[in-house]
C-alpha cells in the first residue's frame, strides 16, 4: 500500500509540473488533448471498418430475389433427351449471371419420386456437385459428363461414377397457366433419395447426418 501511494503520489505531482498545469487540476491539457486524439482516431476507423464490414456480411441475411423464367412451350420437351436452356441465376450482371439447365419431361416410369406441380418437367442444374465445374450431357451415353475430375451422371441427374458427392441439383418448375409457357424458379438440391433440401454448396453431401453437417446457405432463394 505505502508503494501504491507513492506512485500515484509521483504521477501526480509530475502532472502537476507540466508547464500550464495549475494545483487540485484532475486532467491535464496534455490528457484533454490525447483523450481527443485517440477518439478521432477512434471514429476514423469506425468510419472505414463499419461500412466494410456491412458490405460483407449483409449479403449473407439477404434472400435471393427469383422470378420464374420461360423455358418453352411443353411439346418442347420429351422423355428421352435433353433440352439445353439458358436461364438467369444472378440478376444484374449480365451474361456473367446465366447458366444452363438441362430440362425434359418427367416420365413416371424412372421418375419414382412423389409427382407435384413443380417437377412435371426434370430441371437439371450444369454444376458438378464435386467441385462446381459444368457437365455437359452425352446423347448417346445418356449420361452426363464433369471433363475436370471425371464425375458421372446417370439421365436422371444420379452418380454413377467418379468423386460427386450427391446428384446434380435441379431447379423448381411449373407451367404459366396465363401464358402456357414452362417456366423454371429457384434451385435446390438433392440426396440420394431425391429428397429435396434448399441449395448446398458442391462437395456437401446431404445424406443422413450430412444435412446437418451443412445448413442451408442463408440467402437461399425462397421455395414457391
Amino acid at each position: 500500500m505505502p508503494n501504491r501511494h507513492r506512485q500515484t503520489k509521483s504521477k501526480y505531482t509530475a502532472d502537476r509540473n507540466i508547464p500550464g498545469s495549475f494545483e487540485g487540476e484532475t486532467i491535464t491539457r496534455r490528457r484533454l488533448i490525447n483523450l481527443g486524439a485517440n477518439g478521432a482516431g477512434a471514429v476514423a476507423v469506425a468510419a472505414f471498418t463499419l461500412p466494410a464490414l456491412g458490405f460483407a456480411i449483409a449479403p449473407i441475411f439477404k434472400r435471393q430475389a427469383w422470378e420464374w423464367q420461360p423455358i418453352g412451350h411443353p411439346a418442347d420437351f420429351n422423355q428421352t433427351t435433353y433440352a439445353t436452356k439458358v436461364i438467369n441465376i444472378t440478376p444484374g450482371i449480365g451474361e456473367a449471371g446465366n447458366t444452363i439447365a438441362y430440362v425434359r419431361a418427367r416420365d413416371p416410369s424412372i421418375d419414382k419420386e412423389t409427382e407435384d406441380q413443380y417437377n412435371h418437367w426434370v430441371a437439371l442444374s450444369s454444376r458438378c456437385m464435386h467441385l462446381g465445374c459444368p457437365v455437359r450431357y452425352v446423347s448417346a451415353a445418356q449420361r452426363f459428363i464433369c471433363p475436370c475430375h471425371g464425375g458421372v451422371y446417370d439421365f436422371r441427374g444420379m452418380v454413377a461414377g467418379g468423386p460427386p458427392v450427391r446428384p446434380l441439383d435441379r431447379f423448381y418448375t411449373r407451367l404459366n397457366q396465363s401464358t402456357g409457357f414452362v417456366e423454371v424458379g429457384p434451385r435446390f438440391s438433392v440426396n440420394n433419395e431425391l429428397q429435396r433440401f434448399s441449395p448446398r454448396f458442391p462437395g456437401e453431401p446431404i445424406d443422413g447426418i450430412g444435412q446437418y453437417l451443412y445448413p442451408a446457405q442463408f440467402d437461399t432463394a425462397p421455395k414457391p
